[in-house]
């Protein structure tokens, strides 16, 4: 049988590392020295005084309209499109809300997603080939495991573990945890990569 793969958005296909970096040190959250990863801003920033409202304005900031300025991971592209070429049905499901509450410019954080993936060529013919109608946002985790099985896929590719610990999650789905920061040891049964291309390089071998 044919994989469906099912693959999420936000920290998996786009990456905002640098992004929320430059603007944590222009804004004075940080200061320039230290780890320069989404995770370890964050932690950085949630120590000051309204540190999660100030972390919380951030991701709001480069989820919305800043967004144009995130990079494509490196590597997803060239997954999704051997997938395609492969004859396997790709679907991106995402737990994302319209709006952030904590944003101001009140940025459809949707459609400022979707707007992101048609600069990168995701719908087009010649580039990743992917049908808009392939693209779910779905509004809390349930409705996210719901719609992976919906869809059918036979493998979901996320950079957060804790979806694949939620019980609803199916069991008969493959799960990749996308961990490119450092190595994990998975409290889930799934498989950890640490980049697309070795995604690309075991998941193309195996098939």
């Amino acid at each position: 049988m044919t994989p469906t793969i099912g693959i999420d958005f936000d920290n998996t296909i786009v990456g905002y590392d640098e992004l929320i970096y430059r603007i944590a040190v222009e804004r004075g959250l940080i200061d320039a020295d230290g780890d320069r990863t989404k995770r370890a801003v964050r932690d950085r920033i949630r120590q000051l005084a309204d540190g999660e409202i100030e972390w919380q304005k951030l991701q709001a900031l480069v989820y919305g309209p800043l967004i144009r300025e995130a990079r494509l991971r490196d590597g997803a592209d060239e997954f999704i499109r051997r997938c395609r070429d492969a004859g396997m049905a790709v679907f991106i499901v995402s737990h994302k809300t319209e709006y952030a509450s904590c944003d101001e410019t009140r940025t459809n954080l949707r459609t400022a997603a979707i707007e992101w993936m048609a600069a990168h060529r995701f719908f087009e013919r010649d580039g990743l080939g992917l049908s808009r109608g392939a693209v779910f946002f779905e509004s809390t985790r349930a409705a996210k495991i719901g719609r992976i099985k919906a869809v059918g896929c036979s493998h979901f590719i996320d950079d957060l573990e804790e979806v694949f610990l939620e019980a609803s999650f199916p069991r008969d789905v493959q799960k990749i945890l996308y961990a490119p920061d450092a190595p994990l040891v998975p409290a889930s049964s799934a498989t950890i990569v640490p980049s697309w291309q070795v995604l690309c390089d075991v998941f193309f071998h195996r098939a």
